[in-house]
């Protein structure tokens, strides 16, 4: 006898997921976490080290060839404390009595801080000022004209000049009375000092000895080191002043020419009611125009026989009469002229070879037409065709 067949187990139920706890998370999550807090780190330090130092003659912050960073660099490296001014309000406030303020870019500045400079600074040296510029903070001094000349000879007794020696101070040249003036040219001299209000205003005509590119060239060096000295430096450069208003184009506009457009427009109009017409009432007319088949067909023989083109019109001819006889004989569209030929041939009893020249042309190519050669032969090939018709049907 045999053994009883034993029961198969139950399946074992699933297991149920277990989620991962906070540590988990945080050993799978560090590492990409590291490197993207790595990305902008480096990102930010990339972005700080990538300002771009500002540009244009004169910035004392510009390495370029018009710029005047080297000389910063030197009275800093000197010992001289140099306060780079943007604003009449930051030079008026750096400025002391122990200072020399240097002025460059002076057509920056609007007239009332011009006015608010001239009563608040100290010592001054003005680099090719312009003149509102320098009738308030040189008074006395005067622009004279201009010289082509690059290097010039000091011939003065000012020690700053004298330490110096030739410099390129070839540019604008001025004329001061009351004051010394060194470097001259034709006209004047390319620099001048004299006293205002108390202290003094040195004019330099030309900004080249102060760049970047000149500063090694000539007594360049010695020139501004030695009119700045062992003052500390504002040097006072300032950025445009925003617009406080814009004036549109209207306001631009002289009134007078405002106020004849007012007679001009009433004339216009004047002019249009006089000249106009009052419109009529619609014209209503049937879309599309009906055409009658005949009149198409004859616009067409007359298009035909003014040109003489009795080939077309042949070709017409038997083009509707092979479309017409087609379905009479059994055929369809695309039968070839043969079979149109010896079908037609076997229904009226007539030549294959006359049918063949009546409804296809002569079979040579190059050979001539009898019924194209002159209207005659047209007029007999319209009246065969259509007796051929009468016979199929």
């Amino acid at each position: 006898m045999s053994a009883p067949a034993t029961a198969p187990a139950p399946p074992s139920a699933p297991s149920a997921p277990s989620s991962p706890g906070a540590g988990e998370l945080w050993r799978r999550a560090r590492g990409p976490a590291a490197f993207i807090a790595g990305l902008l780190v480096l990102a930010v330090l990339v972005s700080l080290g990538a300002r771009q130092p500002r540009e244009g003659p004169l910035e004392p912050e510009n390495p370029g060839p018009q710029g005047t960073r080297a000389l910063v660099e030197i009275l800093r490296e000197r010992g001289n404390e140099v306060a780079v001014a943007r604003t009449t309000a930051d030079a008026l406030e750096a400025a002391g009595p122990g200072t020399v303020t240097v002025v460059v870019g002076s057509h920056r500045l609007p007239p009332a801080h011009v006015d608010r400079l001239a009563g608040g600074l100290g010592d001054r040296i003005l680099v090719r000022p312009t003149t509102p510029v320098l009738r308030a903070l040189a008074p006395g001094v005067r622009m004279t004209g201009r010289t082509e000349e690059e290097t010039l000879d000091p011939r003065c007794r000012l020690d700053a000049a004298q330490a110096a020696g030739a410099a390129d101070t070839g540019g604008e040249v001025y004329t001061a009375p009351r004051g010394r003036a060194c470097y001259p040219a034709a006209g004047g001299h390319a620099l001048v000092r004299a006293s205002a209000g108390g202290h003094t205003a040195t004019v330099l005509g030309s900004p080249a000895p102060l760049t970047n590119d000149r500063l090694d060239e000539e007594g360049n060096a010695a020139l501004a080191l030695s009119l700045i000295g062992e003052r500390d430096v504002v040097w006072l450069r300032p950025d445009p002043v925003p617009e406080a208003g814009r004036t549109g184009l209207w306001e631009l506009v002289p009134r007078s020419l405002r106020m004849s457009l007012v007679p001009l427009g009433a004339a216009l109009v004047l002019l249009a009611l006089w000249q106009g017409r009052r419109l009529g009432p619609l014209v209503t007319e049937r879309l599309p125009v009906v055409v009658r088949a005949s009149e198409t067909t004859e616009g067409r023989a007359g298009l035909y026989a003014s040109r003489r083109a009795r080939d077309r019109a042949a070709a017409a001819l038997r083009s509707g009469t092979l479309r017409r006889i087609r379905p009479g004989l059994g055929l369809g569209p695309d039968a070839a002229p043969a079979a149109v030929v010896a079908a037609a041939a076997a229904r009226s009893g007539e030549a294959p070879a006359r049918l063949g020249a009546l409804l296809h042309g002569p079979g040579e190519p190059g050979a001539a037409d009898p019924y194209t050669a002159d209207d005659h032969g047209l007029v007999r090939l319209a009246e065969e065709l259509d007796g051929l018709e009468e016979r199929l049907r």
